[in-house]
């Protein structure tokens, strides 16, 4: 059985750079040929290995949510719904702004997109979003039933809260601000989080 001929390049460092084409510029901003370039490869093995462009984008979001954006999973296991928020948002401002990485989020970056094409990827990414939001609710409503949170407290209310401040928080750091002014931003919503329930 003939071997066959091996890749002359390696698959998840390709990934990883078009993960950066995509975060830095959109999917629609990014090109065939910007991403052949930051990946080193050619088009014909880009297809090969992976897909097409919208294949390639699904396969550099899952490596995104897995890696840079891990920490959502990691602040929804923490003890407190404070603890998660205060852990989500401030992990937020620390990618968003991380000097080694674009400025902003992929899943906000990538979702700014003008054109028919790009239909089908700003669904996926929006759905995204609201299962996010979704878990942020279930945890929420897991803290109302441990009297962790007062009864009165909305987790609907608070999940579509938090998720919008977290998604402005990437928006802002695109728009250039800083890490430290977004820090405050976060002490702010901390600032007003809800109280817990008097035992």
């Amino acid at each position: 059985m003939a071997i066959g001929r091996p890749r002359e390049f390696d698959l998840d460092q390709a990934l990883e750079n078009a993960l950066h084409v995509f975060w830095e510029k959109g999917y629609e901003g990014a090109s065939m040929a910007d991403l052949t370039e930051a990946m080193g490869i050619t088009k014909p093995s880009l297809y090969a290995a992976f897909g097409n462009k919208e294949e390639l984008f699904r396969k550099a979001l899952d490596s995104y949510v897995d890696g840079p954006a891990g920490y959502t999973k990691r602040a929804l296991l923490l003890p407190t719904a404070r603890a998660v928020v205060e852990n989500l948002l401030y992990s937020e401002v620390d990618a968003v702004t991380d000097p080694e990485c674009p400025a902003g989020c992929l899943s906000i970056n990538g979702a700014l997109t003008g054109g028919d094409a790009a239909e089908s990827i700003k669904e996926e990414l929006r759905v995204r979003r609201s299962q996010f939001e979704s878990d942020l609710r279930a945890r929420f409503e897991r803290a109302k039933s441990e009297g962790d949170l007062p009864d009165a407290a909305d987790a609907t209310a608070l999940a579509r809260y938090i998720a919008t401040i977290s998604q402005g928080l990437a928006v802002q750091a695109v728009g250039g601000a800083t890490r430290e002014e977004l820090k405050k931003t976060a002490e702010m919503v901390l600032m007003t989080w809800p109280p817990v329930a008097a035992a």
